[in-house]
């Protein structure tokens, strides 16, 4: 099973869906006239001021700013602190100039994502809305295309109880036993309890516990991450120099590594800056269908800069300090006065490259930030995942599909998750074709909405300066 799935997956996430991906986003940004530089001020804006107040009668479930903390919670995950460095180890400093590239582009894709799902979203029996790439492929291109719609709830809903539930939870469990020798079961157990307690209460108390844990994760590792660029502040020019000269030259080859093509680079960093902001996967427009917003641009802009924030921010305060520590080096040369294993990877490599700066401090912020990262995507994907389910079952079975959520967050902590790992990378890939097909074929759509708030927006201003 796990060598069907990796031949499948390595076709999914090859290279022309890397370029579809990219491409998506490319061709969104130019017919946006690059909207999302144009406008990232005021996008972030509109998630903290009066505008969002003005906002409150608006319908919807949660604010502006719990929808985009929801989203954040469900991507802001481990793959920020691992991927990262996965893709630096693979493909060398340059990777992480590319994952700048996909995360600039991959705005405009998570732009479109939220508005579609704001402009076809449903109200369902209880009064809440449900929105997402399922709906705007059935309302948007009719329902011929009801078939591309039900695949992508279908994965959706699988995809959840792996890469954001089973795979986190055992993440976490793994964290527990190596830094504060906890068991797995023990892990497990509580890790149950606490999901149970937050998915039960619904999206009101999913989205109050996000916007709670996700500052707290935030001020957590990048403020880790910042003092570290604080202590070795006269290698901040040198790692950007590193960053932007591999970005199209090769790594040398130096005793025992035989170095690093920049196809490797490009590869490693559009691949990996995918996985990190999930622009293009059609997950943040889950979420979005929910927020109170009076148009759909308002959301949308709010929406995209969670890609900013995890990619542009997060993933590049990881770069740093892999870079600035020395840790980044695939021959394992000496850093800080200790040499590093040449074998650590992934979010080991990370631990130790906090551990040469702050020493045990360092290491017990990566170790709490993987367990904050970790439970936050628990339950922002659940949100997700019920989405996805509940347009396929209606909301007759969500309590069942709660149930077994639960169940899959103990069943990883204390499984062996190779497979399951797999299966998810297959569901995410199988989610993100029939949301770029969606997007693609009702771009008119995002074109003529986007116009129209700018246009409104530009007449209100008009007035109001006339007065």
């Amino acid at each position: 099973m796990l060598e069907i799935l990796e031949k499948v997956n390595g076709v999914l996430w090859g290279t022309p869906s890397l370029i579809l991906l990219v491409g998506t986003g490319l061709f969104l940004t130019l017919l946006l006239r690059g909207l999302q530089f144009r406008r990232l001020l005021y996008a972030f804006k509109l998630a903290f001021s009066k505008e969002q107040a003005e906002d409150a009668q608006a319908e919807g479930d949660v604010s502006n700013f719990k929808a985009l903390m929801t989203a954040l919670a469900a991507t802001i995950g481990n793959g920020n602190i691992a991927g990262v460095a996965t893709a630096i180890t693979l493909g060398g400093p340059g990777a992480i100039f590319w994952m700048w590239i996909v995360g600039l582009l991959g705005m405009a894709t998570k732009y479109a994502e939220a508005l579609l799902a704001m402009k076809y979203r449903v109200k369902n029996s209880k009064g809440e809305y449900s929105g997402g790439p399922m709906y705007y492929i059935e309302r948007g291109l009719g329902r011929k295309w009801k078939w591309l719609a039900v695949l992508f709830a279908l994965f959706g809903a699988f995809a959840a109880l792996g890469i954001g539930n089973s795979v986190q939870s055992n993440t976490i469990s793994d964290v527990m036993t190596k830094s504060f020798h906890i068991n797995d079961w023990v892990t497990g157990i509580v890790l149950v309890v606490l999901t149970a307690l937050i998915i039960f209460g619904g999206i009101q108390r999913i989205s109050t516990v996000a916007g709670f844990f996700v500052p707290i994760m935030a001020f957590l590792y990048i403020g880790g991450s910042l003092l570290i660029i604080g202590i070795h502040y006269d290698q901040i020019l040198p790692a950007f120099q590193l960053i932007f000269h591999h970005a199209f030259q090769p790594v040398a080859a130096a005793g025992g590594f035989t170095g690093i093509v920049v196809a490797e680079a490009i590869r490693n960093g559009v691949s990996k800056g995918i996985f990190s902001n999930e622009a293009g996967l059609g997950t943040a427009a889950l979420i979005a269908g929910n927020a109170r917003a009076d148009h759909p641009v308002k959301q949308a802009l709010v929406a995209m800069t969670g890609t900013f924030i995890v990619t542009i921010v997060v993933c590049t305060m990881t770069g740093l300090v892999l870079l600035m520590t020395g840790f980044w080096d695939p021959t394992g040369g000496m850093i800080s006065g200790v040499a590093h294993d040449p074998n650590l990877e992934g979010g080991a490599l990370t631990t130790a490259a906090f551990g040469s700066a702050l020493g045990a401090a360092g290491e017990w912020i990566v170790s709490l930030s993987v367990i904050f990262f970790g439970f936050s995507t628990i339950v922002g994907w659940y949100m997700y995942g019920e989405k996805c389910f509940e347009y396929l079952a209606g909301l007759k079975y969500i309590t069942a599909y709660r149930f077994i959520y639960v169940t899959a967050t103990g069943i990883g902590a204390v499984a062996s998750l190779t497979t399951v790992w797999a299966f998810a990378d297959m569901a995410n890939a199988l989610m993100m074709i029939p949301n770029l097909i969606g997007i693609l074929f009702l771009y008119k759509v995002i074109v003529k909405e986007t116009q129209h708030y700018f246009n409104s927006k530009a007449s209100k201003e008009d007035k109001r300066k006339a007065s």
